[in-house]
């Protein structure tokens, strides 16, 4: 196989995850989309390693240390999405524009000073 078919099999991995990204509007797609361009820059790795066809296979490696970060970065990922579908019952990523919560708590210093004679 050419490493030209590689490369451009990931080059339209990698467009179609930057795609993904940038038009999707549900969380967990948007997960899917990184995902997406996560795998093409392993395929990229896997196809230079056997390219250049040298015994260290640094490019294997690699991939393989991608795979872990990916692995991690889905179960953080996740867990932020659902903790957020628990709190505004969307997930949404045009209807997340604020970091606080809708109703924040009274401070105790304002519920002190208001009940005082």
């Amino acid at each position: 196989m050419h490493l030209s078919l590689a490369v451009g099999l990931s080059a339209l991995l990698f467009g179609t995850g930057v795609y993904g990204v940038l038009a999707r509007r549900n969380a967990v797609a948007v997960l899917m989309a990184v995902e997406l361009m996560l795998n093409a820059a392993n395929l990229d790795l896997v196809a230079f390693d056997a390219w250049f066809k040298d015994n260290l296979h640094g490019g294997q490696v690699f991939a393989l240390f991608v795979v872990v970060v990916a692995a991690a970065e889905v179960g953080v990922g996740l867990a932020i999405v659902l903790a957020v579908f628990r709190l505004r019952d969307t997930v949404a990523v045009d209807a997340l524009t604020q970091l606080a919560d809708r109703d924040p708590p009274a401070r105790a210093d304002t519920v002190a000073s208001d009940s005082a004679p």
